[in-house]
């Protein structure tokens, strides 16, 4: 299955790796080198490159960063032997399957549909977060249908919820808030989040899979990609989403997408790269376990409101000190996995206060 899919990681075309110190990421992963048969029972994260220079090139500074993951499993599966989106969707999904994490470097945030796609063999509901400065979705009349298109439109789609993160809005048509509108989906202004980052926390925490859009942090720190504007994330702020990410036990793929090699200077934007992959993975690796499939381990708070017919019930993790919201309303069985909302100690506050984040009134009409 492996060498169908993928080419090896050919150590040679990478510079330095004879050099790598044995604590380096380089020697502490698993390589597919078609050397030995690989295992993947026991792997926890596969990176998957589609795009041989843009993820080697990636790679190659991956692998000289530390390696402070003691017992986490990580194999670099190579890279696709296909560009084609098509033939990334059926790998995503084996690796699914298999309850392995995987990491996409893809040069093209198109690939964002692939995985996207792999995801409708489970026949659930789907929340996505996609981080970008653009929203990439046009008129339904327009010829030229964007990825973001053919999931929102699609009359076979599993998407229950899009959040978008770090939109600018002189990038967005006024049409396009108005889908968003309709369909209850939500985006957070790059402003918003710049001004607390931590707002973005509880709306990755609800997601089943993230896209990431190098596109969305500005030139001055990642020049490496098309189209790119002045205004964007810093890299702190990018690697602190990824790293939200990584430890949100509910999100089971990232893709990285955007990166192009030759428009890169000095491969900053290939270290920028580098530092998303490895904050993801931090995240991974401090994950607590508590997403809660039951009430159990939570505390119950429960807030009397005035303005409406029901009362609002909070959790609170014992083990995490994290929030959710349950759904005061009664629930579709396929949408039992979505009715605890996650949320932050200002939204109960507020709750408290008699009032509601827009966030979670919005939420409340994707059940109605």
């Amino acid at each position: 299955m492996i060498n169908n899919w993928f080419s090896p990681v050919d150590t040679k075309e990478l510079n330095n790796f004879s050099k790598l110190k044995n604590s380096q990421f380089g020697k502490k992963i698993i390589l597919h080198d078609n050397n030995s048969p690989l295992d993947l029972s026991n792997t926890h994260i596969a990176i998957i490159g589609v795009g041989n220079k843009e993820a080697n090139t990636i790679r190659n500074i991956l692998y000289s960063t530390s390696f402070p993951f003691k017992k986490l499993n990580i194999v670099d599966l190579g890279n696709a032997r296909k560009t084609e989106g098509t033939f990334l969707t059926p790998i995503l999904k084996e690796l699914l399957q298999s309850n392995i994490f995987p990491i996409i470097l893809g040069q093209e945030d198109e690939y964002a549909l692939s995985q996207y796609h792999a995801y409708q063999y489970r026949k659930q509901l789907i929340n996505m977060v996609l981080v970008d400065e653009k929203i990439n979705y046009n008129n339904p009349r327009n010829k030229r249908q964007t990825y973001l298109n053919k999931i929102i439109d699609s009359r076979t789609s599993h998407l229950f919820n899009l959040s978008v993160l770090g939109y600018q809005s002189h990038f967005t048509a006024p049409e396009v808030f108005k889908v968003l509108d309709k369909n209850n989906y939500e985006a957070i202004r790059l402003g918003k989040l710049k001004d607390n980052i931590e707002f973005a926390e509880p709306i990755i925490r609800d997601a089943d899979m993230m896209c990431f859009n190098l596109n969305a942090i500005r030139y001055s720190e990642c020049p490496g990609v098309n189209d790119p504007t002045p205004s964007g994330f810093f890299t702190e702020e990018a690697c602190q989403i990824a790293r939200y990410a990584g430890i949100c036990e509910k999100i089971s793929s990232i893709g990285f997408y955007g990166y192009q090699s030759d428009l890169d200077i000095n491969q900053q934007s290939a270290h920028v790269a580098t530092q998303l992959v490895w904050y993801c993975i931090d995240g991974f690796y401090h994950r607590k376990n508590d997403y809660p499939k039951s009430t159990d381990g939570l505390i119950e708070y429960i807030v009397d409101t005035k303005n409406t017919a029901y009362s609002l019930t909070f959790w609170k993790s014992e083990k995490t000190g994290r929030w959710w919201m349950q759904v005061p309303i009664k629930t579709k069985k396929k949408l039992d996995r979505h009715k605890l909302i996650p949320c932050s100690y200002l939204d109960y506050q507020m709750a408290c206060r008699e009032e509601l984040a827009e966030r979670l009134l919005n939420a409340f009409r994707r059940f109605s």
